[in-house]
């Protein structure tokens, strides 16, 4: 299926790995100039080459930390000066947080909410009036399925991710006369360096693939998920293909999660 991506411009945050190193080659693979920007310049730029090789086209590493305005701005003007206007956000960039609530201080608040809600909110700040200027774009907040059901033990996660879901929702129906659609993908277990160090810490004495099998055996579908398919998923949401899907919260979980 052609999805109309050639010749767009995105960027993925949070791009040197997982989700987003996913996201970034499916997006390159039909034909979009794509930008990954994280913190490790090395494992950055390592991940470039990465999708280059799989048969990826223009990939432009820029090493940015989302928390931080100025290298943040920086980094989008880079790509703008690189490949022109950004018409593709892929807002990826966090990681998993979850204790029980008397564990979780100030501090522990401020820095999720700061790399997972901010961070995006900077990011999309700063690109909304690019995609204005070319007649549209997409936007895909990656979020997770405790954003809609919040258990025992899921701070600061839960929260933050929630919040995640409220701005889209609420930016989907502000951008959409300007052709700006919003979504976002609420993940459940999905192969990433992050999901991996689980599965090795739960299931110390197996093999990661037997590991990954434990791991998925409570997933309706009963394994995790390629961090490929989900890529797949947001190059469609990405793409020409969802002109009228704007405002939604989808489920990527294998079944997991107890609301739709």
């Amino acid at each position: 299926m052609e999805l109309g991506l050639r010749d767009t411009v995105a960027l993925v945050t949070g791009g040197s790995e997982g989700i987003g190193k996913a996201a970034a080659a499916e997006l390159a693979r039909e034909g979009a100039r794509v930008a990954i920007c994280a913190r490790r310049a090395d494992v950055l730029e390592a991940a470039a080459a990465e999708v280059r090789t799989a048969g990826g086209g223009d990939v432009l590493a820029v090493p940015a930390d989302v928390r931080k305005p100025e290298e943040l701005a920086r980094c989008v003007e880079t790509v703008r000066e690189t490949f022109g206007p950004i018409t593709r956000l892929v807002n990826n960039a966090g990681t998993s947080a979850a204790g029980p609530f008397e564990s979780v201080g100030d501090e522990d608040w401020y820095a999720d909410l700061d790399l997972k809600l901010m961070a995006a909110i900077r990011t999309t700040r700063l690109i909304v009036p690019q995609m204005r200027e070319a007649g549209g774009g997409r936007i895909v907040n990656i979020t997770n399925i405790g954003a809609k059901q919040p258990g025992a033990r899921s701070l600061p996660t839960s929260v933050s991710r929630a919040a995640g879901i409220a701005l889209t929702k609420a930016l989907s129906k502000e951008l959409a006369r300007d052709q700006i659609l919003v979504n976002t993908v609420c993940i459940g277990l999905v192969k990433s360096a992050q999901l991996e160090r689980r599965a090795v810490a739960s299931f110390p004495d197996l093999p990661l693939d037997q590991a990954w099998a434990r791991l998925g055996e409570n997933v309706p579908l009963g394994r995790v998920a390629e961090a490929s398919e989900v890529g797949a998923l947001i190059a469609f949401l990405c793409s020409a293909r969802a002109a009228y899907i704007t405002g939604v919260a989808i489920n990527f979980d294998g079944g997991s999660s107890g609301v739709v």
